[in-house]
Parts: structure tokens; sequence; C-alpha cells
């Protein structure tokens, strides 16, 4: 029967060789897991750079709990190596040499020497015992606790340096390309809004970087490095609005380019435009003219003059454009082609509008001549009421000045007669009475 120590009945001899084996596996991970850590490119990294801000409070903290981690496993090493010594003395170890090996490897037989008071208060908290008895498994549970404290901050500091910086530089040398084409169609600081905000967009991409490689912790997001619980991802938020904000940029710097390159047909298109518009007009006061004299008692829209602030401003477009003003010229030259079609617009609508009372004698005279060629062609040609109806309206009609009010009776009254002469003898009798009494 096993002799009943501290930590209850002492392990038979088998048991006592698997508890090594198990815990000299878990010193190998252990040991593994510290050199990786130890040979880790964000460790290394950590190390090397110039901190600030919370990265070199937390990096601080975090290489006082390395340092205790290393102590604790030469603790852990010293322990066990110990252990295989005690087992390795006798095949068949005595009663009290299995007592001493479950108090070892079972029992808390191990005292922690006291550690950084940083480390300490980091992970244990501000009340922690600076020294402390604790057992093979305890003390492998404490490391693998650090380890992953210790491996949160070293992981998000290298994921935060392998995403962002990169990127920065590469931003930056597409800024300096756009900076370069905008400053070749004058597109400056104070000069232009896009130049302001190349200016920036270079000042935050500088700002940007030197936090991100001074304070690579600041940038993460999600579950805070050091925690132990894993997660996370770099915050490339600002990275972001800042690559936005410089697509926005080239677009515009791209839409003066643009400008450069077509100016020349533009302007001579809008200038088309406006003469066409010119032309129009002309035609409008013309037929204004025309209506006044041929038209009676109608009243007829005002003809507005040439566009003259239009055509200035299509001299300082073309100032511009010899002078390559295109940050200039590009705005306004936007603003000319719609100001250029909308006069277009505007001048047809006035000569539509001036020439209506025209349109409405061409259609009453149209009209006319339709229902006389109707009536020759049914045998009326001799009527003499008809001829006698058609004679007043044509006269109405090719007089000047003519009266469209009276013009369109005349034509109705002729329409009517020619009616009455193609309906049935009771209908027509009964319609000739009517106008007789309407005439008398």
């Amino acid at each position: 029967m096993a002799v009943a120590g501290p930590t209850g009945p002492a392990l038979s001899r088998e048991e006592v060789d698997r508890v090594l084996t198990r815990l000299g596996a878990e010193h190998e991970a252990v040991e593994s897991s510290l050199l990786a850590l130890q040979d880790h490119a964000g460790r290394r990294l950590l190390e090397g750079a110039e901190l600030a801000g919370g990265t070199k409070n937390r990096w601080a903290a975090t290489k006082q709990l390395i340092t205790q981690l290393w102590v604790c496993f030469d603790a852990y090493t010293d322990a066990l190596e110990a252990a295989r010594e005690l087992r390795g003395r006798h095949r068949w170890p005595t009663q009290s040499e299995l007592a001493e090996l479950t108090d070892r490897l079972c029992g808390s037989s191990l005292i922690l020497p006291s550690g950084a008071p940083g480390a300490t208060a980091l992970v244990l908290g501000a009340s922690a015992k600076l020294s402390e008895r604790l057992s093979l498994h305890e003390l492998v549970d404490r490391m693998n606790a650090w380890y992953a404290q210790a491996l949160d901050v070293v992981v998000a500091a290298d994921a935060v340096w392998s995403a962002l910086p990169a990127r920065i530089d590469l931003l930056a040398a597409e800024l300096g390309r756009t900076r370069q084409l905008a400053h070749s169609v004058g597109v400056r600081p104070g000069e232009h809004p896009s130049g302001d905000d190349l200016e920036q967009i270079t000042q935050e991409l500088g700002a940007l970087r030197s936090e991100v490689i001074s304070d690579p912790l600041a940038f993460w997001t999600g579950a805070p490095p050091g925690s132990g619980h894993g997660g996370g991802r770099p915050d490339t938020s600002r990275y972001d609005r800042a690559a936005r904000a410089l697509d926005d940029v080239r677009r515009e710097v791209e839409a003066v380019l643009d400008v450069r390159q077509d100016a020349e047909q533009r302007l001579l298109h809008v200038r088309d435009v406006l003469s066409r518009a010119d032309l129009t007009l002309g035609e409008a006061r013309q037929a204004r003219a025309e209506v006044l004299s041929k038209i009676a008692a109608s009243e007829v829209p005002a003809v507005s003059g040439p566009p003259t602030v239009l055509y200035e401003q299509l001299d300082a477009a073309a100032e511009h454009r010899r002078h390559a003003r295109w940050h200039r010229l590009s705005p306004l030259l936007e603003s000319l082609e719609q100001r250029a079609e909308e006069e277009l617009l505007r001048a047809r609508e006035s000569l539509t509008a001036v020439t209506a009372p025209l349109a409405v004698r061409a259609e009453l005279r149209g009209r006319l001549d339709a229902y006389k060629a109707k009536a020759s062609r049914l045998g009326l040609a001799e009527d003499t009421l008809l001829i006698e109806r058609y004679d007043v309206a044509r006269r109405m009609l090719w007089s000047a000045p003519c009266d469209l009010v009276a013009a369109d009776a005349a034509v109705l009254r002729y329409q009517q007669a020619v009616a009455q002469a193609l309906a049935p003898p009771a209908e027509s009798a009964a319609r000739g009475i009517g106008d007789r009494r309407g005439e008398s």
C-alpha cells in the first residue's frame, strides 16, 4: 500500500513514469513556444523600434512578462530535471522516494522567485504576491496564460506593421504621381480646392505612417492586445479615408487633363452653339416684324438680344486656354457648355412663340384650300354660296393685316357650307333655314 503524503496517496512507479512523460512533453511544447516567441519577427521589430504611446507602455510590461516566462520556465526545467534525477536513482524506487516524487510532481513544491513588479501587476493585479508556491501543473497553466498575453501584443504589433506601412508607402507614391500631374495643369494649393486636398492628404499620410511605426497597437481593433483572448484586426479606417480622398482628387485632375486635351474642340462647339442661337434670335426678330405687319390684333412676345455675357465668358475661356490655366478653364467651360445649350433652346422657343400667329394663318389657309379642293372634286365648284364664302375667307387670309379671329370664323362658315351642300336634301333644307336665320 502506498504511503500517504501531503498531496494524498503516493503515486505508483508506473504513475510516476507517466506523469514524467507528460511533463516532459509539456516542457518541450513550452520551450518551443518560448523560442518561437523569441524569434518572432514582431518581437524583433518591437525590440528595435522607437515606440510611443500605449504601445511603449504595453511593450515594456510585455518584456517583463517574457522575462518572467523564462524565469518560470527555468524553474520548471530545474524541477523536472530534479524529479528525473530522483526517479533515475533506482529502477524500483522506495516508498519514501515515491512519496517525494509525488510531492515534487503533484504538490506545491515550487517557490517562484520575486519578479519584476510591472509584469506581476500586469498579470496578477496590483495585490499579487512577489513570490508564491506552485505545483508544476499550476506553473504550466500560469506560463500558458502569460504566453498568450505576450503573444497577443507581439502578433498585434506585427499585424499592424505588416498591413499598414507598405500600403501607406504605395499610396504616398501614388500621391506623388497625382501631385505631379496636378501641378502640370495648375492644380496647386491656394489656387484650386483639389490642390488644398492634396496638401492635406500629404500631411495625413506622413502623420499616419509616423504614428503606425511608433504606436502600432493604437491601430488594433477588436480584442485588446495582451488580453489573451486573441482576435482583432488592424484598423485601416484612416488609411481608407485618405485613399478615398486621393481617388476623388485624381478624378478631378483627370477631368482637368481631359479639358487640356479637348479644350479647343469644346470651345469651338460652344462658339458654334452660340452662333446658332444668334441666328435663331435674328430669325425671331425678323418674324416678329413680319407678324406685326401682317397679323392684326395679335400679341407678339418681344425677342431678347444676343447673349453678350456668354460671349465675354467665352473670350475669358479662350484666354485661359492660351495661358494654360486649365484648372480655371475646366469649371468655366462646363458652365459655358450648359448655358450655351440653354441659350439655343431659349432662342428656338422664342422663334416658335413669335411665329405662332403665322402658323395659325398658314393652318387656316391650308384648311380653306383643302375644303375647296374637296368641293371641286364633288362637283360643287360652281355653287354660288360656296364661291361667295370662299372669296370672303380668302380675302381675309391673304390680306394684311390679317384678323385671325375673323378669318377663322370665315373658314368655319365655308366648311359648314360645304358640309350643307353635301348633306341629304331634307337635312340640307333644314340647315339652309338655320343659316338664313343666322345671317338675317
